[in-house]
């Protein structure tokens, strides 16, 4: 296609008149320009004080070359409160060229001697100014937030005020509240052609720091490592704090690009410790230690979501793991959690367990294969339909060798220790040599049939876990704001009590949950043995363990002999087992707020077959309490009944509620009693007590389920 040679020449002409102009209305500005710089300090000045409170004062500025422009002697302090910063001589400069599409990019940073002062007393710090939300004209207009374009422009304003040059001499930063303080200090930090050095003396050379990698502010790279001379980089303040204990030889970050697509910011990096190891009461009561553990991340920054894609892998030591996590903010929130494996190997995946997570099954030599995946959607408009499913896959797995921990002493004689409040009570023998002991063929079947119909009605036929008693108890506790169903089975709970210390942590339940699954697919106990063994040590009183002592206890009977309503009374008590004696009136008969819980329980045993059709409450009138244990009852409420298939105890409420939120107070607040002690022995004659069989007899008998 043919131009005319006027065009060309119309286009020159208005190409340099255009420069023409620009270069004047440079030359204008260039004579301006400490005018124009005057007023710019004059307008922050007036902004920091009318917006802040802040009083910003800077002795003198002016510009040194071309772009730069040089300070001394800034402050900066709230007004009323403690000096929040002091600078003696600062420079800064910026590039000029992208100043022109509105960009402004610094070209070089200068500090010489500095110091930053984070003070906080009594919730009053001199900080605060930071977090205050900006006034707007009218408050009734909501302008709609696009996560996307804000993450790219967070990103940009963080990377465009990277300078090409830098160089930071006698800086410090400190902070203080009513208990701890944290004091960094940077002799030298520098960036020379995109290659970053900095040393950080922190609370004076308790440790020194380094800062070293590159950058690339114009690609959106950035490649830094932090590391200690001859130590572990601590964060003793954070243990101060908050009771949590962090530290780790190396820690690595890099992004390698950031591209927006319409209104996607799609962000990849990593993220790389080496030796870390963290001690916080809630999380485990041992120092855990990850020797290698890195993610490789894909992150999607939408309009109204962040989500990390499927694409990302967590590698520690010699697994990976795939996540898919999705938080979509509006028009309501909407939770996503996917995470699959590959097939393992099932010794590499025992033996990448942190050390210390994990203690019972430190040293555990397994076989086989195995390949996990967890599908987790939840929204908030619909918590009912919420999706959960997990499924831990088995090729051949199989136990070569126990660990720290023989998985299967249940299958014998074993001694059994409950505590109380962190203290062991007694030893306790679960098996025949224990005259309270009871074969499972020698408890009631009313008994068994309204235990397994409150706690675990499918214990028969699961493998340790009840997906559909978790999805329920997520919904529940999601709608209540608060943990108030639990999802443990029998299995879980024998586990809990058998193998695991008291101590109430993250990882104990995920150990937990690792224990049953190696129980129920390993075949370690039979079913049979597994509910004998749970009757005959949970609790069901103060200081009162096991069925046996539990039905002498309250009603001077032996297991074999309960009747319908006194199997579903110590039924109800299984969740509060010290709330049992304030169930009863003081005749000794039940309070009635118990009786809707015996008319449901008592329904689906009915409807199940355990129990005959009853109108009259199944047995609840007919439930006395031992009277030698009547007098002294307290007189309170009647208590409301509890809620069915609640399977979570006390301890698992207790974990979650200190992990997640506040510890609520319960809801009824009884003293204790003064009782006469009535002694668990002899309270049966000799002569009424069914000889115990033998173990194997007793495990090859079935429950009249």
């Amino acid at each position: 296609m043919h131009i005319p040679d006027k065009y060309y020449k119309i286009a020159k002409i208005s190409l340099i008149s255009l420069l023409s102009l620009t270069l004047i209305a440079g030359g204008i500005a260039y004579a301006k320009r400490e005018a124009l710089l005057r007023a710019a300090i004059k307008k922050a000045i007036s902004k920091a004080d009318r917006e802040y409170d802040l009083e910003l004062k800077i002795e003198s500025a002016k510009f040194v070359g071309l772009s730069s422009v040089q300070f001394k002697n800034i402050s900066l302090v709230p007004r009323g409160k403690d000096s929040l910063a002091k600078i003696d001589k600062f420079r800064v400069g910026v590039k000029l060229f992208p100043i022109l599409f509105g960009d402004i990019k610094l070209s070089e940073i200068n500090l010489d001697k500095g110091k930053i002062n984070l003070i906080k007393k009594d919730s009053v710090s001199n900080f605060d100014f930071l977090f205050r939300k900006k006034k707007t004209e009218n408050p009734d207009e909501k302008s709609e937030l696009n996560l996307g374009k804000f993450a790219n422009s967070l990103i940009n304003q963080m990377l465009y005020k990277i300078p090409d040059d830098m160089d930071i001499r006698d800086f410090r930063i400190s902070f203080q509240d009513d208990s701890n303080s944290v004091d960094l200090y940077t002799s030298s930090a520098t960036i020379d052609g995109g290659d970053v050095n900095s040393t950080i003396i922190v609370n004076g050379k308790e440790s020194v720091w380094h800062v070293e990698g590159n950058v690339d502010p114009g690609d959106k790279e950035l490649n830094l490592m932090l590391f200690a001379d001859n130590k572990k980089v601590e964060l003793p303040y954070l243990e101060k704090k908050f009771g949590l204990k962090l530290n780790f030889d190396t820690v690595f970050t890099e992004m390698r690009g950031a591209r927006l697509s319409g209104s996607q910011l799609e962000v990849n990096g990593s993220w790389k410790v080496k030796n870390l190891l963290v001690n916080h009461k809630r999380i485990a009561g041992n120092d855990i230690i990850v020797p290698d553990a890195s993610i490789d991340a894909d992150m999607v920054i939408g309009k109204n979501f962040v989500s990390i894609d499927s694409t990302s892998t967590i590698h520690i030591k010699n697994i990976d793991l795939h996540p898919f996590i999705k938080y979509t903010l509006s028009p309501f929130k909407i939770y996503e959690l996917k995470l699959h494996t590959d097939q393992l190997d099932a010794q590499k995946l025992a033996g990448s367990f942190p050390q210390g997570l994990f203690e019972s099954l430190e040293g555990i030599q397994v076989s086989g294969k195995l390949q996990y995946d967890l599908n987790f959607y939840l929204d908030s408009q619909s918590p009912d339909s919420v999706i959960f499913s997990s499924n831990l896959k088995n090729n051949g797995f199989k136990v070569l060798k126990w660990g720290k921990t023989n998985l299967q002493k249940i299958n014998s004689s074993f001694v059994y220790t409950p505590y109380e409040y962190g203290k062991p009570m007694r030893d306790i023998i679960i098996g025949p040599e224990n005259p309270d002991f009871t074969p499972i063929d020698q408890i009631s079947p009313y008994l068994k049939g309204a235990l397994l119909t409150a706690e675990d009605p499918s214990f028969y036929s699961h493998k340790g876990f009840v997906e559909e008693s978790i999805r329920k108890s997520i919904a529940t506790n999601f709608k209540e704001k608060a943990f108030k169903r639990g999802g443990s089975t029998i299995s879980m709970q024998l586990v809990k009590n058998v193998y695991l210390n008291r101590q109430k942590t993250l990882a104990r339940k995920v150990e937990e949950i690792l224990i049953v699954w190696i129980m129920e697919n390993g075949r370690l106990s039979t079913k049979e043995r597994m509910f004998e063994t749970y009757l005959n040590l949970i609790e069901w009183g103060r200081n009162v363990y096991g069925i046996g002592e539990a039905s002498r206890y309250y009603f001077g009977k032996h297991p074999s002999e309960l009747s319908l309503g006194e199997s579903i009374f110590l039924t109800s008590i299984v969740p509060r087992p010290k709330s049992g004696l304030y169930r009863f009136e003081g005749d000794g008969s039940l309070r009635e707020g118990l009786s809707s819980y015996f008319n449901f329980i008592g329904g689906i045993m009915a409807r199940r077959g355990l129990t005959p059709p009853d109108s009259n409450y199944f047995g609840f009138y007919g439930v006395r309490l031992r009277e030698s244990l009547r007098s002294g009852l307290p007189v309170v409420d009647s208590l409301a009944a509890d809620s069915l298939l609640i399977n979570g105890t006390e301890d698992d409420e207790s974990v979650l509620q200190q992990l997640f939120s506040k510890r609520r107070q319960d809801t009824l607040q009884l003293k204790e009693i003064n009782r006469p002690k009535i002694p668990l022995k002899d309270t049966i004659p000799a002569n009424r007590r069914p000889q115990s069989p033998s173990p194997r007899n007793s495990r090859n008998n079935k429950a009249n389920n």
